[in-house]
């Protein structure tokens, strides 16, 4: 229902530009946001009826507070709220102060500690309208690189060129590389990026211009065992955290996250 719904707006729509060396899986169908990713997340933002969403707010501490939740930030004063959820990535949860740490029971806190993330760094060349990149695919998985996994011609990948748009380009590092490179100065792995890239494509133009970005916490490898979707810290007031740490990082992991975590806080209402 979640995709029909979404197909329905044109918030998602079929792939069917040509991806090379993609492993399909029998039975599985693949889908493109033609606004990007976050589309979906403002589509239901704006199907909530008048959520107010607060972005750049560093949450650093959870404390309870005459019956609340005090959550303290970096910057600006600290809040209470009469339920918290939690969907940041799980070695985050487990980095709060405040009494949250005295809250997470032993046996929770050993399951959280088990879960774990890949770690890659994300290119992205951005080019004036007009520039036309020469390659016969929408995007590439590669495979005999160590340093690049994913390029995507990413306004192709989408099925939205334009001469009015300029075009981009996405290239994905790999798991040993992003890992290797994690504390690296982001300017030497851009370099170095950049480098692979152009053995790779050597047909590239240059672009206007280029943005470095370090994933830490890229994909979970290890989800939380034994848990359906979420995880109950606190129940009055309610402590709660979810997200694709609970179950896989997918599009389908996160609905089945985000209904779980509904189902667990409607049930505390």
């Amino acid at each position: 229902s979640f995709y029909e719904e979404l197909l329905s707006h044109g918030i998602l729509k079929p792939l069917t530009a040509p991806i090379e060396g993609m492993v399909v899986k029998e039975g599985s169908c693949n889908y493109v946001a033609p606004q990007g990713i976050s589309s979906v997340v403002k589509y239901y933002l704006k199907e909530s009826a008048g959520a107010d969403v607060f972005y750049e707010q560093h949450v650093t501490c959870i404390s309870l507070r005459d019956g609340k939740w005090e959550v303290s930030r970096k910057m600006g004063p600290p809040e209470q709220f009469d339920i918290v959820i939690l969907t940041m990535p799980v070695p985050q949860i487990l980095q709060l102060q405040g009494d949250i740490v005295n809250i997470i029971n032993e046996s929770q806190k050993q399951q959280l500690e088990s879960v774990s993330y890949s770690s890659r760094y994300a290119l992205g060349l951005f080019y004036e309208a007009g520039t036309w990149i020469d390659v016969p695919w929408a995007a590439q998985y590669i495979t005999d690189n160590p340093c690049i996994r994913f390029i995507s011609i990413d306004n192709k990948k989408r099925n939205i060129e334009s001469p009015e748009i300029g075009p981009s380009v996405v290239v994905h590092t790999t798991v040993t590389f992003g890992s290797e490179h994690l504390d690296s100065d982001p300017a030497e792995v851009q370099q170095l990026i950049l480098s692979h890239l152009e053995r790779i494509v050597p047909s590239l133009p240059k672009p206007a211009s280029i943005k470095c970005q370090k994933w830490r916490y890229s994909q979970v490898t290890k989800a939380v065992p034994n848990c359906l979707g979420q995880m109950i810290l606190h129940t009055q007031p309610l402590l709660i955290c979810g997200g694709d740490g609970f179950t896989c990082s997918n599009f389908d992991g996160c609905i089945d996250s985000a209904l779980s975590l509904a189902e667990a806080v409607k049930s505390h209402l």
